[in-house]
């Protein structure tokens, strides 16, 4: 038979409400009793019953996150610590992937009106494509990446302040020509037209004239895309720029290693950086420079309003802006920093 929150109390010698504080995770226990609670669910096989919870307060325990493409190493990532940010406030996450198919998100929005969900953390990466800008009426929901919206709670990383600081530290490093991969054209998302006004407003600043030429787009932000993109621009190129600014560090590592193909040195020969700050990109050859930002952070930031909404529908949209910073590293000519 299923163990139940008593059983579970009765192995580890506490009473059934400190199960459930360390289960729930919002109440402080005693790091000796939590080890004795979890080790009686772990010998127990404790499954927390959903269905009965849902009957008690009227909510399901679920929350659904959505992600543009699950094959990226980003979206593995903040995949990563927003399950480990939801299962501490007691959410089991439901996850969907979305960019080519943004009426999936219709599906979770309906979900959600039927109380099989509590609540969605969405990730459009056009606006007009997304449920949020055709429903009138939204559940619980908090976007995250850079759309820019005013209907409901978001939180993202300034991409313009970003790319900005990025372009201005390549400027800095004594780069004039100054290619980005990732432009809008092919994909013309949010985050590839906000970085870009943030690489001209670095460039413009500097006094650098814009060569529309060195603003290589791509039809997906993965490496193979990256690879691609930089390896059709060297083909019909007969300058090579000072820096590529990729606009995700797979798009970098795909770079790379065109570059690597084609003999040219990085740095010493052109320089390249990324932006989201991956694991793999730590590992790359050379290490790669890139825009870093506390993830964890992000999924807490994300998940706190959207507990906030559940509670109350009614405050105004809130918008978190997550503090970012360049890790620079070698492949711009810097020690790992």
């Amino acid at each position: 038979m299923r163990a139940t929150v008593k059983d579970v109390a009765a192995r580890a010698g506490v009473s059934p409400k400190t199960v459930s504080n360390v289960i729930n995770g919002k109440v402080f226990v005693k790091a000796e009793t939590r080890e004795r609670v979890e080790s009686a669910l772990a010998d127990l096989e404790y499954v927390p019953n959903l269905s009965a919870r849902g009957l008690r307060n009227g909510r399901s325990g679920v929350i659904a996150l959505a992600l543009p493409d699950l094959a990226t190493a980003y979206s593995a990532e903040m995949a990563h610590f927003f399950v480990e940010s939801a299962h501490a406030r007691g959410w089991v996450v439901q996850i969907e992937e979305t960019a080519f198919r943004p009426r999936r998100e219709d599906e979770l929005m309906s979900q959600a009106r039927a109380n099989l969900i509590d609540g969605l953390i969405l990730n459009p990466i056009i606006l007009a494509d997304s449920a949020v800008a055709r429903s009138s009426a939204l559940p619980p929901v908090v976007l995250i990446g850079e759309v820019e919206q005013t209907v409901t709670d978001q939180v993202w990383l300034d991409p313009i302040a970003a790319a900005s600081d990025m372009t201005e530290y390549l400027i800095g490093r004594g780069a004039r020509r100054i290619a980005i991969v990732g432009a809008p054209a092919k994909l013309n998302t949010a985050t590839a037209r906000l970085r870009t006004v943030g690489y001209r407003a670095a460039l413009d600043a500097a006094g650098i004239p814009r060569d529309s030429r060195l603003e290589i787009s791509c039809a997906s932000w993965t490496p193979r895309c990256g690879a691609e993109s930089v390896a059709s621009f060297l083909a019909q190129q007969d300058e090579l720029p000072d820096a590529f600014f990729c606009f995700t560090d797979s798009l970098a590592i795909g770079a790379l290693s065109t570059l690597s193909a084609a003999g040219i040195r990085t740095p010493a020969d052109t320089m390249v950086a990324g932006f989201d700050n991956v694991a793999d990109g730590e590992f790359a050859s050379p290490p790669l420079t890139t825009v870093a930002f506390d993830k964890r952070a992000y999924a807490d930031a994300a998940l706190d309003l959207l507990t906030a909404r559940i509670a109350d529908r009614s405050h105004p949209p809130a918008l978190v802006t997550i503090p970012h910073r360049l890790m620079l590293r070698a492949s711009t000519g810097e020690p790992s920093s």
